[in-house]
């Protein structure tokens, strides 16, 4: 299954939490991008973060960020043998 525009947005939102500490969540203000509330209220839907408009994540969201961020990472670094890489 591809990834949909709507799921983008909830690993755009995702991202944005800072992992380094659980003492900081987010607040999507009601003037933010209609599709940036709305992938926020379908994240607090699943479970993933305790407030509709934001707040913090849960265990399981620490689990999807943690995910989200390290293959964005990976899917953004320019590997040292990309270059050197053929197919076998």
């Amino acid at each position: 299954m591809p990834y949909t525009p709507d799921l983008i947005q909830e690993l755009n939102t995702l991202i944005r939490f800072d992992l380094d500490t659980s003492q900081h969540g987010i607040k999507i203000h009601k003037t933010a991008d209609p599709a940036i509330i709305s992938a926020t209220q379908r994240l607090h839907a699943k479970d993933l973060i305790t407030q509709m408009d934001g707040g913090y994540l849960t265990g399981l969201g620490r689990d999807a960020a943690e995910h989200a961020q390290a293959a964005l990472t990976i899917l953004t670094s320019q590997a040292s043998n990309s270059s050197s890489a053929t197919a076998q």
